[in-house]
């Protein structure tokens, strides 16, 4: 059974939701250390804040080395193998979690385990997020890719936002089941769930033609002016994803979590409400605006030195980031054409996680030299020159209306 014998009375939306949710359990995953771990590597390790960045980045890292092992595979094998295998590797890294939480005492053990959980975490990601999406997308047909991106992006910073709030929470238990170690054991039970779940679902067979697939090195070029783009505003999530939680700690404030679930919850909403506005007026016109509200986010953290003002810049960082990946990737992604489109996928996303993946120990490193403010002033500065890459894309790409 195929995806082509869903029945046609369902809509898009309830032949989405089964298979986006296991992209939210994968997200889960990510955010519930995200506000623990460079804590738990700065203060209870006791490394610098460069290592403790890096540890929060090397999962996107590993995110972009896979990229196209994941399109390769979606497009010649078929998404639902992929996707299943994705949240294995999920499971693995939860396990690994839980022993560098509970070896805690042992610093450099700890934190080679914690390394490689975070390299596994993000080979998952791949591997399970981009299925997720080309699934999605030949359950419901390419007219309703936005829609797609878009529940995939809900379910990525939703998942963040309720993986930061109840990794917070939990990495306070007492004793042995604080730290870490209760956040292994839930990564580990939460994409298990998902695999079972996922084999369970009607798969969809790879595309076949007379046709050869592009090499994913053409593929790169085609999409290369709308992954510069996303990779500029990418750079503001690094500094949310990998600083923000020291930013709290070096301030003494509490609340890191929060502002965290706050950029998520911000950023779902603004998914929800807007994402119809990329159909409207064109990916190119919606990432601009995008991009500079996502700047005054950062600019607000910058000047305005109190937990309650970075919260709202978090908030207005998520609001204004919300729309990005969808506004861009819907354009890069029609530029490969249906045969391509995991492969277009996973190149436009190796701009994302190599923003990221490096944003983390550049920002590290920013910290160390010249403070908070300058970290987010610099971001911010990047961020703007991703909207006037966003500008001068391809015409055709700037008027076309859908995806």
């Amino acid at each position: 059974m195929t995806g082509a014998q869903t029945p046609a009375t369902t809509s898009p939306t309830g032949r989405i939701l089964p298979v986006v949710f296991l992209n939210l359990l994968v997200y889960i995953d990510i955010g519930l250390p995200m506000a623990v771990i460079p804590v738990f590597v700065h203060k209870t390790l006791q490394f610098n804040t460069v290592l403790a960045g890096l540890a929060v980045s090397l999962q996107y890292f590993a995110t972009f080395a896979s990229r196209a092992s994941a399109g390769k595979r979606i497009d010649t094998r078929g998404p639902k193998p992929v996707a299943v295998s994705g949240l294995l590797v999920c499971v693995a890294s939860g396990f690994m979690l839980f022993l560098a939480g509970a070896l805690w005492k042992s610093a450099i053990l700890s934190v080679v385990i914690l390394s490689i959980s975070r390299l596994a975490l993000g080979w998952a990601e791949s591997w399970a997020s981009t299925a997720a999406i080309v699934w999605n997308i030949r359950r419901v047909g390419a007219p309703n890719t936005a829609q797609v991106i878009s529940w995939n992006g809900i379910t990525s910073y939703g998942g963040i936002a309720l993986g930061a709030t109840l990794g917070e929470q939990l990495s306070h238990l007492p004793g042995f089941w604080g730290g870490l170690v209760s956040l292994g054991l839930l990564s580990l039970v939460l994409p298990l769930i998902g695999s079972l779940l996922a084999m369970r679902y009607p798969a969809v067979a790879p595309l076949t033609d007379n046709t050869a697939p592009m090499p994913f090195a053409r593929v790169f070029r085609l999409v290369l002016p709308h992954g510069s783009a996303l990779a500029a505003g990418s750079v503001g999530f690094g500094a949310i994803s990998s600083c923000l939680a020291l930013y709290f700690s070096a301030r003494q404030w509490d609340g890191a979590a929060q502002a965290l679930a706050m950029f998520g919850l911000v950023f779902v909403i603004v998914r929800f409400v807007f994402s119809r506005q990329i159909g409207r007026y064109g990916g190119a016109k919606v990432a601009i605006v995008s991009l500079i509200v996502e700047t005054l986010g950062l600019l607000i953290l910058a000047f305005m030195p109190s937990p309650e003002a970075a919260t709202l810049g978090a908030a207005v960082t998520g609001a204004g980031f919300s729309l990005v990946f969808p506004a861009l990737g819907v354009l890069a992604v029609n530029r490969a054409g249906p045969k391509n489109r995991g492969a277009a996928l996973g190149a436009f996303s190796v701009f994302l996680d190599l923003a990221i993946g490096i944003s983390g120990p550049v920002l590290g490193l920013i910290i160390h030299a010249a403070g908070y403010r300058a970290l987010f002033i610099f971001t911010a500065a990047v961020t703007l020159i991703g909207s006037v890459l966003s500008l001068m894309l391809p015409k055709e790409d700037v008027v076309l209306k859908k995806g």
